[in-house]
């Protein structure tokens, strides 16, 4: 039997997604929405677009939460999106009344699913989806380092003229202004960014990682980026679906784990079958363990905001 994934709002990020899960056909998606006829119609395009693409997923558009029971995987992407001028910490309490509803509802009707949030802002999202579901932590993970880091990947081969792929990057820290990108942890074919680039230009990368989400918004005017965020997505989904024992770096709830405790943040993990199998500890340099521990306040001054600490 197939797995069944649960993309809870059918805009941008969310359809895009139901799109990736349905063309490889890794699994059977229901696509909810509180708007009547848009998960339905987007869904019925979806379902139309199988058989030319060999898929035999099933695709389901909801704007109630039945259908979504027994789901193995459920996606928060439901909330407001950015808009020019925004930050990601501007939508906090609009987006946690979404967000509390959503996974309160979805996780009773699903109790053995690993919930992933996508909701800006996405650290304090995943922290109020934990406490909404009353799940353990390994089974509730945030997407924004997967996204963060291969925006740097993205600037890095463009800056060196090398393919994307050959660039492995390492984005810590919270999905937000203060997030940090790690020079030191980034590769190309294994030669350490530092020894390719110098100061000056790497400084300028990561600054235009920590402002790519708001590039997007600037460009875009009426909405925010959402191929990245959903492809970056969709890697979380094909790890916990096919127990593929990625190492991503994912939004964790440490516990201890790099001097920190009860608080989500970005950090590479194994990401299994079961959801967060293990949190890898790297080694940070004096300035690298300053950046993150200001990172993690920043996150850590909105959870106390919405009082989930």
């Amino acid at each position: 039997m197939k797995k069944k994934v649960t993309v809870v709002g059918a805009g941008n990020v969310g359809s895009s997604l139901a799109q990736m899960i349905a063309q490889d056909g890794s699994a059977d998606v229901v696509l909810c929405d509180i708007t009547e006829g848009i998960p339905q119609g987007k869904a019925l395009d979806l379902s139309e677009a199988c058989p030319l693409w060999g898929s035999s997923s099933s695709v389901i558009g909801a704007n109630d939460y039945a259908p979504t029971a027994d789901s193995d995987i459920i996606v928060v992407t439901a909330g407001l999106a950015r808009k020019p001028g925004m930050s990601r910490d501007d939508l906090l309490q609009a987006n946690a009344k979404v967000v509390s509803d959503v996974v309160t509802k979805t996780s009773k009707l699903s109790p053995k699913s690993i919930i992933i949030t996508v909701t800006n802002p996405m650290d304090i999202m995943a922290q109020l989806s934990l406490k909404s579901s009353g799940f353990d932590s390994c089974r509730v993970v945030g997407m924004g380092g997967i996204l963060d880091s291969a925006r740097f990947r993205t600037f890095v081969a463009w800056e060196l003229g090398v393919s994307p792929q050959d660039v492995e990057a390492l984005v810590l820290g919270g999905h937000g202004d203060l997030m940090v990108p790690m020079p030191r942890f980034t590769t190309v074919k294994g030669v350490s960014l530092p020894l390719l680039l110098s100061a000056e230009r790497i400084d300028a990368l990561v600054r235009r990682t920590r402002s790519g989400g708001a590039e997007v918004v600037s460009l875009l005017k009426t909405g925010s980026a959402y191929y990245a965020p959903a492809a970056a997505t969709y890697q979380m989904v094909r790890s916990i679906i096919y127990d593929e024992k990625r190492i991503l770096p994912c939004a964790a709830y440490l516990n201890g784990e790099y001097g920190t405790r009860g608080v989500y943040t970005g950090v590479p993990v194994l990401l299994g079958g079961s959801g967060i199998e293990k949190i890898i500890e790297l080694s940070l340099n004096e300035q690298e363990e300053k950046d993150f521990a200001n990172s993690v306040e920043a996150v850590r001054s909105l959870v106390e905001q919405l009082k989930l600490s």
